[in-house]
């Protein structure tokens, strides 16, 4: 209390001194001059100067850093290993940890459909999580732990994913399966280090130690501490196939922490292989490198190595990530860093001879950003992906260059890459913001061709499934749940400059029958048609406005109700700005048409979806067409056979068109009365209007009788056809939610009662020519009788 002048020591609480060495923090108070915090393992407070203290329950633990609000101490916001979280009342609430802010060291991924995203998360669990749902969008179900810590590499059992082997520090090795959900120990050495220096063991495993399985061979299981371990049989042998890779510099191997406190955890541990892969090309030729700056080569499996270190890298890098080559088995990228030794440069580095050779490949890259990763694309050789410390960047000349990729991606760490080949998806790890995917990277692949366009290019799009899925509709930006890939058939165009005019995106079946097109041109409004079956507009009780529409597609209370309110069919636009646009279609036919004001319960006005098979997209801007072809493939996990999609089709669209003739014909009734009517209003005074006031009121009450049999008019909110029974149009629009529930045929019973629905709109269609050819045409004439202007019947929408 006298500016630092005199010191006491007040308290030797073992609690507040854990693991000085890698946390511990002591924050003051801002209002009380006896209350103090400390953090570290735990978080803890003292409110008489530091003599005693408490231990605050936070959401997270290993605790880094405090802000206290300088005019409310009451108000704080705390950091952990597991994100940050906020209090306003002193720490004794806090709030969640819902941020996306996951650290993850590596990612690896399967090949299930949809893959899987692998990675562990420093001081979290591992985490197996699905790259796209069917829902709106990826949340806390569709991922689990697989066993390991928050350090190791993961390996999927490629055989069946649900079994999975991951590591943590320490050496730890386990093999979870799913199945019974037992997780067993599977470690190479069991030779447990805690407490000692890296010098006292025999074998030296890094915090994040590789674990991978051969490309060649699902049964091969690789792990790396200073030598490099192989399994056959799951864990249950390992053998070792090579010497120690590393620099094995024994004074670099003490105990962590330093002299005071020390930190042996193996966390900390030095000479160590860091990274190993196995060329996919070629079986037997595997990469290593380590951490104290080794590369070493064998091409026999592990009978004979090579130290192929790259001449002139510094000597005590980090070798943080090898690419052998998808392309070449003698061609192998490295990076490295050596940001520990103060140097933050990038270091990349290229060999096409085995490591004979090597040339650094960093132009295009700050000087101050250092390189964790680099991958080269399995799909079109000599392009290459970096992951830096602060984002991300592409190279389309096999490292001659690079440029930015970094789009949306947050400015952040990228610890990890990895690319899903069958899929075409660039994943990344990242130390703070979680995972993300680069989908479709055919753009980039056509990158070249594109950039030779004059004006304006046309990607070929990539393959796409055909998925009972949610929309595409954009998550909030409050959302806390992972964002789905577009649905559908992505289509990406480059124009050079904002076209004067409008441009036009038209999807054609295989025979270049026009499917949906879509335009860049903003709608026209469109007329509000009078209500049906006469009854006035609702409008909200006490005020006589009328009520707002409902949404499109509101929640049903029970979540099993499906309501759809509906106007005319919503168009989407598509883009037309200078640059590389996109547009996702959802494979869908027109919908059904449909009337202001619709309402139905349970009904499905959706176009069908198309069929499997060969597409066409073509793109018209500023008198220029460009057209590709894309295949859109079934589901893999569904059963349906092309007859089976084929019969789904047919009973749809016939649905569809059918709805899309009895809406037209409603919309032509109401057309009609709302005519009938102003003709009445403007002739209902004069003295000879009795017999053209009756004929109205006949010919409207025939057309409302129809009316009411196709559709009920009492609908005037969500849940009023819980009080007044559906008619024939929602009855149809019914069988089509079913028919369209899921991949497969339609049941039997659908056709029989499709057949049923459409005989009686059929008869009450019938009823409505014989009114509009028999009714309105007497109308018309006692009209012209009266020289009163007649009734047009305007023709029905195609």
């Amino acid at each position: 209390d006298d500016g630092g002048e005199n010191w006491q020591r007040v308290s030797n609480n073992p609690q507040i001194m854990q693991r000085p060495w890698y946390y511990f923090r002591v924050y003051a108070d801002t209002q009380n001059a006896d209350s103090v915090y400390v953090l570290n393992v735990g978080f803890h407070k003292s409110t008489d100067g530091g003599r005693n203290f408490t231990t605050i329950g936070v959401p997270h633990g290993d605790n880094h850093d405090l802000w206290i609000a300088p005019d409310n101490a009451n108000r704080m916001i705390e950091s952990n290993d597991g994100g940050a979280n906020v209090s306003s009342d002193g720490g004794k609430t806090w709030s969640e940890q819902d941020q996306a802010t996951a650290q993850f060291y590596r990612v690896a991924l399967d090949n299930d459909f949809p893959y899987h995203v692998y990675g562990a998360q420093q001081d979290n669990s591992t985490v197996k999580i699905v790259s796209r749902t069917t829902d709106s969008g990826i949340d806390r179900n569709d991922w689990y732990d697989v066993g390991g810590g928050e350090s190791g590499w993961i390996a999927p059992y490629m055989k069946d994913t649900e079994i999975v082997f991951a590591g943590s520090y320490g050496g730890l090795i386990t093999r979870y399966d799913h199945h019974s959900q037992q997780l067993r120990d599977v470690t190479a050495w069991p030779e447990n280090p805690m407490g000692h220096g890296a010098a006292d063991l025999r074998y030296r495993f890094q915090w994040n130690f590789p674990i991978l399985f051969s490309p060649h061979d699902t049964e091969t299981l690789y792990a790396a501490g200073n030598v490099i371990f192989k399994s056959t049989n799951q864990g249950q042998s390992w053998d070792i196939i090579s010497p120690d890779l590393t620099r094995n510099d024994r004074s670099k191997q003490g105990a962590s922490g330093g002299p005071i406190t020390k930190d042996n955890t193996s966390v900390e541990y030095y000479d160590t292989i860091f990274t190993v892969m196995e060329s996919p090309v070629r079986q037997g030729v595997i990469w290593a490198g380590s951490d104290d700056g080794l590369v070493h080569v064998t091409r026999d499996g592990g009978k004979n190595w090579e130290n192929v270190t790259p001449q002139g890298m510094p000597e005590w890098i980090q070798i943080n990530s090898i690419e052998a080559s998808p392309n070449d088995p003698a061609t192998a990228y490295v990076a490295a860093t050596a940001y520990k030794l103060d140097d933050f440069r990038p270091y990349l580095y290229k060999t096409g001879d085995y490591g004979k050779t090597w040339r650094k490949i960093t132009s295009g890259i700050p000087e101050t950003t250092f390189t964790r990763v680099v991958r080269e694309d399995p799909n079109r050789r000599g392009l290459l992906y970096a992951g830096t410390e602060t984002g991300m960047y592409v190279s389309f000349n096999d490292g001659e260059s690079w440029q930015s990729l970094q789009l949306n991606l947050p400015v952040v760490p990228i610890t990890d890459l990895a690319i899903h080949k069958r899929d075409k998806d660039l994943v990344a790890a990242t130390q703070g913001r979680s995972f993300w995917v680069l989908d479709d990277l055919t753009v980039l692949h056509q990158m070249a061709d594109a950039e030779s366009a004059v004006d304006a290019f046309l990607f070929r799009p990539e393959e796409t499934y055909r998925l009972q899925a949610s929309d595409n509709s954009e998550l909030p930006p409050t959302a806390t749940i992972g964002k789905n890939p577009p649905n559908g058939a992505v289509i990406n165009y480059y124009l050079k400059n904002r076209p004067a005019g409008s441009l036009t995106l038209e999807f054609l079946d295989s025979s270049g029958k026009s499917i949906k097109k879509f335009t860049s041109k903003a709608p026209e409004a469109q007329p509000q048609p009078s209500p049906g079956a006469g009854a006035q507009p609702a409008t909200t009780p006490g005020t006589g406005a009328p009520p707002q529409v409902p949404p499109e597609q509101p929640q049903a209370p029970s979540g099993e109700e499906v309501v759809a309110v509906a106007g005319a069919e919503e168009q989407k636009r598509v883009p037309a700005e200078a640059g590389l646009n996109r547009f996702a279609w959802d494979l869908r036919y027109a919908d059904a048409a449909k009337f202001p004001g619709i309402i139905l319960w349970a009904g499905d006005m959706r176009g069908p979806l198309v069929t499997p098979g060969t597409y066409q997209v073509r793109l018209t801007v500023a008198g220029k067409i460009m057209t590709e072809s894309f295949e859109v493939k079934k589901d893999p996990r569904v059963p349906a056979t092309p007859a089976d999609f084929a019969r789904q089709f047919e009973l749809l669209i016939k649905i569809r068109d059918k709805l899309t003739e009895t809406h037209n014909a409603i919309t032509r009734i109401r057309e009609v009365r709302g005519q009938v009517d102003d003709l009445v209003k403007r002739v209902k005074d004069q003295t000879d209007s009795r017999a053209i006031v009756e004929a109205a009121r006949i010919l409207n009450a025939k057309l409302t009788a129809v009316e009411e049999e196709l559709y009920q008019t009492k609908n005037r909110s969500s849940q009023d056809p819980l009080n007044f029974p559906i008619r024939l149009n929602n009855k149809l629009a019914a069988i089509a939610r079913v028919v369209n529930s899921a991949d497969a045929a339609p049941t039997a019973q659908s056709y029989v009662v499709y057949e049923e629905q459409v005989g009686l709109i059929n008869a009450q269609l019938q009823r409505l020519e014989q009114v509009m050819s028999n009714e309105l045409a007497a109308f018309n004439r006692l009209a012209r009788e009266q020289n009163i202007p007649a009734v047009i019947i305007k023709p029905s929408a195609p």
